[in-house]
């Protein structure tokens, strides 16, 4: 497959503060076949406002019906995507320009499920501190064990297959809430094979809220 699509999931409530800087870190990746899927949580600040400020037909906004939990939302978002893969990106993390040039090309592999790569943990207190997730090479194909001993996937810079979700009805279990996403990529992994670029590739920011 060449020049996939990639549908890019960005879940949003309440997130004005750094939602320029996300959104902006998807139209500013070297890789441009990509669609982005704004689902708004009902927001009670400026961030529809800010999503709908930019012109872009890549930017697709979407709106709950009523409030509801994260991984309900993410679920609903995923079902509007059209890509061939799909990636997570919160409105108060950010890409690095070059990520999706660096992890497609791991899909060549058919058996290569989901790619993901290592990336800055950045935290902004009393002081400024962002430091990197893994110092060591992280585990690539069947890596079930390995994540169960050491988990370091970071939903911000998983890119799935679509196809292989086509059997499942609800890729996040809400039961787990905010273990949501740990349950889906270990249970991912037992059938599927796990791509990794060594080198960060997103930034995750650690914040109170």
């Amino acid at each position: 497959m060449k020049n996939p699509q990639v549908s890019v999931i960005m879940n949003c409530y309440n997130g004005e503060k750094y939602l320029n800087q996300a959104i902006d870190s998807v139209i500013n990746q070297t890789y441009k076949n990509w669609e982005l899927i704004f689902w708004d949580n009902l927001s009670e600040d400026n961030s529809v406002n800010i999503f709908k400020k930019y012109n872009d037909s890549r930017l697709k906004f979407f709106s709950s019906d009523k409030h509801g939990l994260l991984y309900e939302a993410r679920n609903l978002a995923i079902k509007k995507a059209k890509g061939d893969f799909i990636a997570f990106l919160d409105t108060d993390d950010y890409w690095l320009p070059n990520k999706l040039e660096k992890q497609i090309p791991l899909f060549d592999n058919n058996e290569v499920g989901l790619v993901y790569g290592n990336y800055w943990s950045y935290k902004k207190d009393n002081f400024i501190k962002k430091k990197i997730i893994s110092k060591k090479k992280l585990p690539e194909g069947y890596i079930t064990s390995k994540l169960l001993s050491n988990y370091k996937v970071g939903l911000v810079t998983i890119v799935i297959r679509k196809i292989f979700l086509n059997n499942i009805n609800n890729v996040f279990d809400i039961k787990y809430n905010l273990l949501a996403d740990f349950k889906f990529v270990v249970d991912f992994s037992i059938k599927h094979k796990f791509g990794c670029i060594q080198d960060p590739v997103a930034v995750y920011r650690n914040h109170s809220k």
